[in-house]
């Protein structure tokens, strides 16, 4: 592998879990903001709202990582670029 490559993968992966946690949580809230009426009159318990927002996580995967890996490499190309 050469210098190059590792530098990238490197400076890549501190971005990249940044923004995928940053992302899952636009989506999270983006369903919480629709859903809320919804879920508060039904008497749900905290750990079950909880739950809900973690299986839905789970199912936002697929819109997330393509968000991370658009928002990671523009921060660390242009950081590349700045230098």
């Amino acid at each position: 592998m050469k210098k190059i490559d590792k530098l990238i993968t490197q400076s890549f992966i501190g971005p990249a879990i940044l923004s995928y946690f940053i992302a899952t949580f636009v989506l999270v809230m983006q369903f919480l903001w629709k859903y809320i009426d919804d879920i508060l009159g039904k008497g749900i318990t905290v750990f079950e709202i909880i739950e809900l927002i973690f299986y839905y996580a789970v199912t936002l995967i697929p819109m997330a990582v393509p968000i991370t890996v658009l928002i990671s490499s523009v921060m660390v190309f242009g950081d590349m670029a700045e230098k």
